[in-house]
Order: C-alpha cells, then structure tokens, then sequence
C-alpha cells in the first residue's frame, strides 16, 4: 500500500514471506525500494517497533542487514526479531534525519540509542504584547509575542537570573489580570523589586528604557548599561538627588554581582551549545553547556539509553539529532569529537531553526578549553552515575532478599495518597527504577469517590488486620488506595494485558500498615493478578522514622535496623512518593480556592469571565448585578445576561 501527500510518500509493505525468517522477510522487500532518502521501521510480531534508521539510499541500507556476518549480535538478533518493516520516503537525506529523530521519540525503540529526558529548557521572556513588558519565565513553544533569551539548563538558574534583574531593572512581574487590578503598589515596589507602573510610579519613557536595558543585558552589553548608570549617578549626585544617586549606585551593585556570578565569560563568544560525550564501559555521559552572549546559561548531563557495542560517535550523532528534534539549536554547537555525519547534521539543524547553524570541533584556543570543559565534566557525571548504580544494585538486591523475590525488580512502584478530612482527595504513583527514580512514570489519580464492588473477598493472612470492605466510605484511606489501585491495574490489564510493554511493576510498595497492604492484595486479587509483589511501609509509634514495620502478606511484620540501608532505601522511596501525593493535593486545593462562582455558568468562559470581573470587580458584585447592569458589560450579550442574572436569581 502506498499512501502519497506532498511533502512524503509513505510506503507500508507486507511481507508474503510465510517463513518467520528475519533475513528473508528484510530480503521480501528489496525488489519495491527505491534508491531514495527516507526512514525505515523494523516491527515485531506484536507490533511492537524494534528499530527506526534513515538511509540515503532505503534499498542499499536495507538490504546490508540481509549479510548477517558483516553485523553485530545485536543487530543480528533484531533481525531475527523482524516480522514486517514500514518505509517513508523523503526529498533529501537531511529531511530523513529530523524525522528518524522524530519517530524515535514517538516509538523508543529497543534497539536505538535513546535520549530518556527530553524536558524541555525554560527561557526568559520579555512581553512584546502589553504596554508595560513584563519580564518572566517560560517553558514550552514560543506563542506568545516578545522576545525570548536562552535556553536556561535549569529552573534555578532562570530563576536567579530574574532575581537579579528584578534588583536592577525595576521591571514588572505580575500577570496582566493583577497588573490592571492594582490599586496601589504591591510588596515588591516597597522592596526596590518594581517600578510599579500599575500605579503609574513611573513615567512611561522611563519604563521603555528600562525595558531596553534589560534587553540589552539578556544581549551581552552589560558593560555598557552599567557605565550609564555610573553616569546617570554621578548626575544625581551632583544635583544632590542623593536618594536616586543611591538606587543607581544599587543597581551597580547588582549588575555588578550577577557578572561575578559567571563561572565563564568568554569575551566574543557568539551563542554557543557545547556539547561533549564520555564513553566507557558500554555507557555514555553527554554534557550539554549553554554559552549565550558571552554568559554561562548553565549546563545539563545525559545519559541515552543504548548497546554496549555502540561506538561513541554514533552515540553523540543519535543524541544531537535526538536533543534538537525539541530544542532550538543555536548559531554554533562545539563537539568534543568529530562526527562522519556532520555536514548532514548542519544542514538538518538549519532546516530546523531557520539560520545557518555550524558544528565545530575546534582543535585549540578558548573554544577548545569549553569543549574540554564539557567533556570533563561528562566524565566526571558518568563516574559518579556508575558508582551510583553499584550502590543501588546492592540496595536492590538486599530489597530482594528481605522481600523473597526472585529476581532484581527493574520497577517498583510506590503508592500513598493524600486530603484533608476527605476533601480535594489525590493519590500517587511513583516508580523507581535500578537507575533511581523515573519521573515521567510518575502518575496522580483525582480520587472520584466510587465506592468498592460489593460482595469481593476480603483479604486475611499472617501479620494482615481484616477489613469489611462494605465500610468503606468516601474520604477513608482505604476506600482511595481501593480506588487507585483499582484504576490502574484495569487500565494495565486493558492496555497491556501480556505486560510487554515493560510498564507492569515487579514490586509495589503501599505507604501503610497492614489494612492498606490487605486492600491492595484484595485489588489485585479481584483482577487475578498473582505475579506482582506488595508490601506495606509503616511508621512506628508518634509516625517515628526510623521505626518502620514492613509488611509481607503471608509473613510476620519486619523491623529493619535503624542503621540498614535498606531501611533508608525503602524510606527514600516512602518520603518521596509522600512529596508527590502532597504537591499534587496541594495544587489541586489551591486550583479548587480560587475558583469563582462565575465557573459554573453554562457559556461563561474565560474571556466573559475576565469581561465581567474587570467591569464589577469581584464575582460577588456579579452576583449583586442587575439585568440592565449586565447587558453594560462589554462583550456580554443580551442572551448572555439574561443566563447570568437568572444563573444567580433563579426565582426571577
């Protein structure tokens, strides 16, 4: 079958090959390749994708795995794997490259090299959409009108950068609903953090120009800014303004701490990524730093996922086309190594961001330094990651014996939940790994209040209390973890039910004592699920850590020493899986005290909400309004004020 559009053809062939031959099913597709750029997929017997290449020729690549003897035992063994393959064909090979990178990230397949964390980097945003620009943080596509400076490596360092800027530029940070709400100035204009322009407390010529100082420092001239305000100072000083003297003598005194702040500032240096791999043992550390107007935006390490036969250029290649499939590339990316692709490579990122982008390796100088730099620290992460991993794979297997399992669990999954006397009630999940915690795993369940299936046996056992599950009422600890583990084993069941998709968990562990352990047991006793393990992790008398009781159904309690690592292990796991639960119920309580009564009304959205707040003020006076007074509103019809006013006097 051939599907065509106008960018690619995309070509999905069936093998009629009746024997479950990997080489003869690759070989079955030969004679309908064309010579072409595109991107290829290897697919399982269950459907599953094994492996997605790019090719510049689709038949020459495909028909190299027919010479098994020319591969590797990986390679061999995804060949033998292969049941059927699917082609899309492209114009070029750069095009073929971004979307290998693309449904790499879609399918993760096993046999690639993967890049697990593909968050994606907070910027600064100056607003170009408001009279007075504001100054924020912002993460995700650029929709909103402005302009927008970094990457950032972390949360943390946009943060501190902000903090800064607030100390020497003055420039709001309030959401524009608060900034048109302000009847006088808030706490960071008494503070010396905002100009207060809500309030009018400062002329608008000279916001704009403050506006543009802090552009022009986000730029890399900060030199300049900080000698006018030396001038604009001296001034002061001179007409015996000594207070506004003092604020711009404060103001160098910032500028001048978040220069020192600069681990590196490299004179000259265009924007910058610099990007190093460090390989040894079958595994690979690449560290990303970003250098942005001659500054250090700070920097991140990676660790893909990949086969211990992986070379290291092919590892470093795979991550770039990987990292950039989300992340804006900028003028110039400096490797620590070269890469046989790497023209193919630029002309990809080009494509991708608009402007010519250069991949350098550069052999000396102060862009050799960066890119050593990076790679030290690359080696440094991965020594440490690996010394991590044998300390938690000796954690694991202790974890194993104390439990009796009867392998390593390469996923537990830890479950608590969270309320205040049945309200606004959540539950968690997180999941850990050999490799710590996944987070993108994490998942949280808004508690519905269904009441159990009646009439289901009640779980009894060594060490385990009986519960009477006909008891279980909204807001009781045991009818939410009822719930919880209910919705995601069926969910599990339904999605996975042959658990190949390696999402199932080889350990659960409840944040509980015995009831909670007997109600997870009964769950997944009513689902007729036996293989998956579950143990309970209570805290002693008070809720004392460093008491906790673990329990085993069929089993006497176990009480670890104090000092056990094991038991610091297992606490880790609780205290963290506590964390999640109580930021989840605390977001989902904050979201439920400001909602309005305005949220209720059928066609009351958040423009007619916003319209109608502005023109009252509050959603009491809303409530107060009369019919005439509504229809006044802006943007609210007459049909629409008639539903309001009869929203709030229902009697009329």
């Amino acid at each position: 079958m051939k599907n065509a559009d106008s960018q690619n053809d995309t070509i999905v062939l069936q093998s009629e090959v009746s024997e479950p031959d990997g080489v003869a099913i690759v070989r079955s597709y030969l004679n309908t390749l064309p010579n072409s750029p595109g991107v290829y997929r290897m697919i399982k017997s269950d459907g599953r994708v094994l492996y997605i290449g790019k090719a510049k020729s689709l038949k020459k690549r495909v028909a190299s795995y027919t010479n098994l003897a020319r591969q590797s035992n990986r390679i061999r063994r995804m060949v033998s794997e292969t049941s059927t393959m699917e082609f899309v064909t492209t114009h070029t090979e750069a095009e073929a490259l971004l979307l290998e990178a693309s449904q790499i990230k879609r399918y993760t397949p096993r046999y690639n090299i993967l890049l697990r964390d593909d968050k994606s980097f907070p910027q600064i945003l100056v607003t170009g959409d408001h009279d007075y620009p504001q100054i924020l943080k912002h993460r995700g596509a650029r929709s909103r009108k402005g302009e927008y400076f970094g990457p950032f490596a972390s949360a943390w360092a946009v943060n501190e950068t902000l903090s800064f800027l607030q100390k020497v530029f003055f420039l709001r940070t309030c959401t524009d609903s608060v900034f048109e709400a302000r009847t006088r100035p808030c706490l960071l204009y008494q503070i010396k953090r905002c100009s207060a322009p809500c309030v009018g407390r400062i002329k608008d010529e000279d916001y704009s120009d403050m506006v543009e100082q802090a552009r022009s420092f986000l730029n890399g001239r900060s030199t300049d800014i900080q000698q006018k305000l030396a001038l604009q100072m001296q001034h002061a000083s001179d007409t015996q303004d000594y207070e506004q003297a003092a604020q711009y003598r404060d103001r160098i005194r910032a500028l001048t701490q978040i220069q020192s702040h600069q681990d590196i500032n490299l004179a000259g240096l265009e924007a910058s990524d610099v990007i190093a791999v460090h390989h040894v043992g079958g595994q690979s550390c690449v560290q990303v730093f970003f250098f942005r107007s001659g500054q250090n935006y700070g920097n991140r390490a990676y660790f893909p996922s990949h086969g211990n036969d992986a070379e290291t250029s092919e590892v470093l290649e795979a991550f770039l086309a990987q990292f950039y499939d989300k992340t804006q590339p900028s003028k110039q990316v400096l490797l620590n190594l070269d890469l046989p692709n790497r023209a193919l490579l630029e002309e990809a990122f080009s494509i991708r961001a608009g402007h010519r982008v250069r991949i350098l390796v550069p052999s000396r100088g102060d862009k050799r330094k960066l890119a050593l730099l990076a790679e030290t620290n690359a080696r440094k992460s991965l020594e440490r990651r690996l010394a991590e991993s044998a300390t938690q794979r000796k954690l694991l297997e202790d974890l194993s014996s104390i439990l009796g399992l009867d392998s390593l669990p390469e996923r537990i999954e830890i479950y608590d939940n969270s309320h205040i006397s049945g309200t606004n009630a959540v539950g968690a999940m997180v999941v850990a790994g050999p490799d710590g915690f996944i987070k993108n795993a994490y998942r949280k369940f808004n508690i519905k209040g269904d009441k159990p299936p009646t009439g289901t046996p009640s779980h009894t056992g060594a060490g385990l209390s009986d519960h009477n599950q006909a008891a279980y009422t909204a807001g009781d600890d045991y009818a939410m973890m009822h719930e919880v583990l209910t919705r995601r084993f069926s969910r599990a069941m339904k999605e996975d039910p042959d658990r190949k998709s390696g999402q199932w968990p080889d350990l659960l562990l409840i944040d509980g004592g015995a009831g909670q352990l007997g109600v997870a047991v009964d769950v997944l006793s009513e689902l007729g699920i036996d293989d998956v393990v579950v143990a309970g992790v209570a805290k002693g008398a008070d809720r004392h850590a460093g008491r906790e009781t673990i329990y085993i159904p069929g089993k006497p309690p176990v009480n670890l020493e104090r000092k056990d690592p094991v038991l610091h292990f297992i606490q880790r796991l609780r205290d963290e899986a506590h964390r999640f639960a109580i930021g989840v119920h605390r977001a989902k309580r904050g979201k439920a005290a400001i909602r309005s009564t305005l949220d209720g009304i059928p066609g009351v959205g958040g423009v007619r909400k916003k319209a109608l707040l502005h023109h009252f003020g509050a959603a009491s006076a809303v409530a107060n309004a009369g019919l005439d007074d509504l229809k006044a509103v802006e943007g609210i019809s007459r049909a629409m004020a008639v539903r309001v006013y009869e929203w709030y006097h229902p009697e009329d």
